[in-house]
């Protein structure tokens, strides 16, 4: 049994017959006007879903995607044609029960005073006993969108702005490190031993020295010679410390929302036979500033 609470999902469902094939797609769900439940539907057929085949939904199973229904394609193809004009007429629901067998008005607990209707038509005042003026059972005339027709009163409402934040990831940062290797150009002083000649004169002090050896003779003296080459190294050290931080930076951004408001207007009549309109809503707000 498919329940008022399922009615929104049924709308624009595939519906299936007994034989398993497709009928077509849900067009209006009609529910029963004292009880909500639903108990019929509108099929859309034929090309481009330009023709609609009533259906009721006794014993109809709704798997959340699809209506499954207890009679045959053909059948339900072949039911009366009822305009689909968002409240079904007392005979138009016997033509309807007649032809699918599952009893009458009376005994779907659907008086002649209370017909059923389609749950997305704009009802007005058709939902309760009004007399010939339009005037219900409250004394008012209309029905109050806001809420039930119980008083003289009109519910005004409007939307509320509601602003936060939530934090979202907006990027990473990361750190890395690589070798780059540059040129280092210095100076370094390096010294080398050269030969020198240096000649004395014979004289009484040195001249036991120079006549040590024999008068003539061959000889060599040698003199080693030093040099300083330039040697180089290489050493790492560390020089420094890198880490990641992070830090809140507040910046201020402008939202542009639209948002509803209701306006209730005063139309009253004048003394020389024309009405006159009143904003409320607006006289509401030069008395609050």
């Amino acid at each position: 049994m498919i329940d008022s609470s399922t009615v929104n999902q049924l709308v624009g469902a595939d519906v299936y017959g007994s034989d398993d094939a497709k009928i077509g797609t849900v067009g209006q769900v009609y529910v029963d006007n004292d009880t909500q439940a639903p108990t019929w539907v509108t099929i859309r057929t034929g090309l481009f879903g330009t023709s609609e085949s009533f259906a009721p939904l006794d014993d109809a199973t709704f798997d959340g995607s699809a209506v499954h229904v207890t009679h045959d394609k053909a059948f339900v193809k072949d039911a009366p044609r009822v305009d689909a004009d968002g409240e079904l007429d007392p005979s138009e629901e016997q033509a309807l029960y007649s032809y699918y067998g599952n009893g009458d008005v009376a005994s779907q607990g659907a008086p002649a005073e209370s017909p059923l209707y389609d749950q997305d038509a704009d009802r007005g005042v058709d939902a309760q006993r009004v007399d010939d003026h339009g005037t219900n059972e409250h004394g008012t005339q209309g029905h109050d969108t806001s809420g039930p027709t119980t008083d003289d009163a009109m519910t005004r409402s409007e939307e509320r702005l509601h602003v936060g934040t939530e934090r979202v990831e907006a990027g990473r940062a990361r750190l890395r490190k690589h070798i780059v290797t540059e040129n280092v150009t210095t100076n370094v002083p390096v010294s080398h031993e050269e030969v020198t000649l240096s000649r004395e004169p014979i004289t009484d002090a040195n001249a036991a020295d120079a006549l040590a050896g024999p008068d003539l003779s061959e000889e060599e003296h040698e003199v080693v010679l030093t040099e300083e080459r330039v040697v180089t190294a290489k050493e790492t050290v560390p020089v420094e410390r890198v880490s990641l931080g992070t830090e809140t930076v507040t910046e201020q951004q402008t939202v542009n929302e639209d948002v509803a408001h209701e306006e209730i207007e005063l139309v009253e009549p004048g003394t020389d036979g024309t009405t006159t309109t009143t904003d409320t809503s607006a006289v509401d707000r030069d008395a609050r500033s």
